[in-house]
């Protein structure tokens, strides 16, 4: 039996394995029905909005997360070397697609690998791209469509670690124009971070993650007991994987009234949880599309 407490590993395999794959499957299919009902009387403009796009080659090493971090949680470099295939899958559909493309990554050389690969081979399309930190390219993403009524937004956020600040998904509330998908490093950074002693070294990064402050992130993934001498014992709830995506899940929920509440899992070789796939919108048949779309993987 695995311990989800226990370090998780990702599959010493290629970009290519079965959780990738499985991942760019799902949105690859949930954005040719986002454009084929949004196509009929389409009177609105349409953004397109990946905040950590990478560079599009799958042979680079992208280091986007703390270097200090993931040396501390013995991360290894297969962990971190996620491949960003969405890009030109998007780009690629026949239909009619968005009037905006923005593609954001704050390593400087993947995002100027990404703009060369992509100008020249999808030279119709409006591309825009942002060398620059994705939490300051939401809140300018949310402040534009603010503005602008007829602005509808795909947001794609697919950090390997917990770069997306709890602020940033904040700013998203009141607006029924935006779906989101989120990739939450459940088993692979999360679960790190919350030690079996509850030392929780890293609550400054956990607490602006969740939006909630140590003694709530406590009371949700630690129990505290007393021995028979009355010193208080601390453990660690069991199946904490899921309790994270659980808890993330319910904050979404606060910012968006329709949350998928069983997202896509991701699980490595060892069938541990490493990731959870999840969908958010104000719209009800776009959750039962991508519902039914988690379903069939």
């Amino acid at each position: 039996m695995i311990n989800e407490t226990s370090s998780v590993m990702e599959p010493q395999s290629t970009w290519g394995g079965d959780w990738t794959e499985k991942k760019l499957e799902v949105f690859g299919k949930y954005v040719e029905a986002y454009l084929t009902i949004m196509n009929k009387n389409r009177y609105w403009q349409l953004i397109y909005f990946d905040a950590f796009a990478g560079s599009g080659n799958n042979n680079k090493k992208e280091a986007s997360t703390n270097n200090d971090l993931l040396k501390d949680l013995n991360i290894t470099q297969k962990e971190h070397d996620v491949y960003k295939g969405a890009a030109e899958r998007v780009l690629g559909i026949t239909q009619k697609g968005f009037d905006f493309y923005y593609f954001v990554d704050k390593n400087k050389k993947a995002i100027k690998e990404l703009e060369e690969k992509l100008k020249s081979k999808y030279s119709d399309k409006k591309l825009f791209f942002r060398n620059s930190d994705a939490n300051d390219e939401i809140k300018k993403l949310t402040q534009s469509i603010q503005k602008n009524k007829n602005l509808k937004a795909l947001v794609l956020l697919d950090p390997f670690g917990m770069q997306v600040d709890w602020a940033s998904i904040e700013t998203f509330k009141g607006f029924s124009g935006v779906d989101l998908w989120i990739l939450i490093p459940t088993g692979v950074i999360v679960n790190r971070l919350l030690d079996k002693n509850g030392e929780l070294e890293y609550i400054n990064k956990l607490a602006s993650f969740f939006g909630l402050d140590e003694r709530s992130i406590r009371k949700y993934f630690y129990i505290e007991e007393q021995d028979l001498f009355g010193e208080s014992i601390i453990s660690k709830v069991s199946k904490p994987i899921h309790k994270i995506a659980e808890l993330y899940i319910a904050r979404l929920k606060e910012i968006f009234s329709e949350v998928i509440d069983k997202p896509l899992e991701m699980r490595n070789d060892k069938n541990v949880p490493i990731y959870h796939f999840v969908f958010a919108s104000n719209n009800k048949t776009a959750k039962k599309i991508a519902k039914d779309i988690i379903g069939k993987f």
